[in-house]
């Protein structure tokens, strides 16, 4: 059996990672999406082992006591993290896994998993990152603060990734991702 592949997204919050997620796994339904587990509250429209697993704070700690991640962080005064058993259980099948994660989480999973593609979504600016993040509506003015701080720090490592790719049109965006995506499945097989 074919070993699985992984390929990793990471942005700061509003570069539009999330949206390019969903249209790269709506076009390619042999993906498997990584669910990382989060002690956040669900927002609307969110689902438990979905979009997220959903853990209280003294579970996620225990997990990261038993060394049952990858990667975590605590960010915005919540902890956010890749199961190792999820991702390994797929790899074993052979499965081909879309992870989206931050910057440092894609680090930790590319020393882990050297041979997976990481790609660096970026905002066309700082401006329209904020403007995106305002029209969410999901965060408070500290939150929104904190975002940008971090978007800030982020943007720092865009050139360590395999590739970078900045939305600025999301039609382009998605047609340079799924470039990139074809030619890493290609060479790999």
């Amino acid at each position: 059996m074919n070993k699985g592949k992984l390929i990793v997204f990471a942005a700061p919050s509003g570069a539009g990672k999330t949206t390019i997620k969903k249209i790269i796994l709506n076009d390619y339904p042999e993906f498997v999406f990584s669910v990382s587990a989060t002690t956040r509250k669900k927002r609307e429209g969110e689902t438990d082992g979905a979009d997220y697993f959903f853990l209280s704070e003294s579970d996620f700690k225990k997990k990261i006591e038993n060394d049952e991640f990858i990667e975590w962080e605590k960010f915005y005064d919540y902890y956010y993290g890749t199961l190792k058993s999820f991702i390994s259980e797929k790899v074993n099948e052979g499965k081909i896994l879309l992870l989206d994660v931050d910057v440092k989480g894609a680090f930790n999973i590319k020393n882990y998993f050297p041979e997976s593609l990481v790609i660096f979504i970026m905002p066309p600016s700082t401006e329209t990152l904020k403007e995106r993040l305002l029209k969410r509506k999901t965060e408070t003015e500290e939150d929104l603060r904190k975002r940008l701080e971090r978007a800030e720090m982020e943007m720092q490592y865009k050139d360590k990734f395999d590739f970078k790719v900045t939305n600025d049109d999301l039609n382009k965006t998605i047609k340079n991702v799924k470039k990139i995506i074809n030619n890493f499945l290609a060479k790999e097989d």
